[in-house]
């Protein structure tokens, strides 16, 4: 897949409903990256996880092989 994802900068807005809560495991090292990207954007982790989920969900293809 060669599309990059864009992330904008966004204002310091807050406040969100409709979301579900759960916990996962992450990398520490992504964890490090999501930490730096945030700063960039000015976007939580939380705001930065969900645009890249819903970008992968949407841009993901189905194989039989692994």
């Amino acid at each position: 897949m060669s599309d990059k994802l864009k992330i904008s900068k966004r204002s310091n807005i807050k406040g969100d409903d409709g979301y579900k809560v759960f916990s996962i495991r992450i990398k520490e090292e992504i964890v490090n990256k999501l930490d730096e990207l945030s700063k960039e954007t000015n976007r939580s982790r939380n705001e930065l996880i969900n645009i890249m989920l819903e970008y992968g969900i949407n841009n993901c293809e189905i194989t039989d092989k692994e």
